[in-house]
């Protein structure tokens, strides 16, 4: 529904490209590793599932058990927002389908919520 993989991939890269350059998110880029070549792909990878398309993350790493994996970092509302800042922006950009693109913003907000350990 999306446009299969090269949006998919769209949206994951562009995710990070607002990340890096939004003023908005610098705490939220600054507990990335860098340089984030590898975050990207992962991301791509997990997206690529979570949307329905291929377990790309699943096949290569395992059940992604998100909180567990985002444990170690400090995750407060404050990150949150930040998150969900940079993927409502990529969201607008590159899913063209509002419903779609509503449905998906509705749902990763909740798993993004979820990821709040602080």
């Amino acid at each position: 529904m999306m446009g299969g993989e090269e949006t998919v991939r769209r949206l994951a890269n562009r995710f990070y490209d607002i990340m890096e350059s939004a003023p908005k998110a610098a705490q939220l880029y600054a507990i990335h590793p860098l340089p984030l070549d590898t975050i990207r792909q992962k991301f791509f990878q997990f997206l690529s599932g979570w949307l329905g398309g291929p377990p790309l993350f699943e096949q290569q790493y395992g059940h992604p058990r998100l909180r567990a994996r985002h444990l170690p970092f400090p995750v407060d509302e404050k990150l949150r927002d930040q998150w969900m800042f940079c993927m409502d922006k990529a969201l607008d950009e590159v899913v063209e389908n509002k419903l779609l693109r509503d449905g998906i913003r509705q749902s990763i907000g909740q798993l993004a919520s979820h990821m709040i350990n602080c």
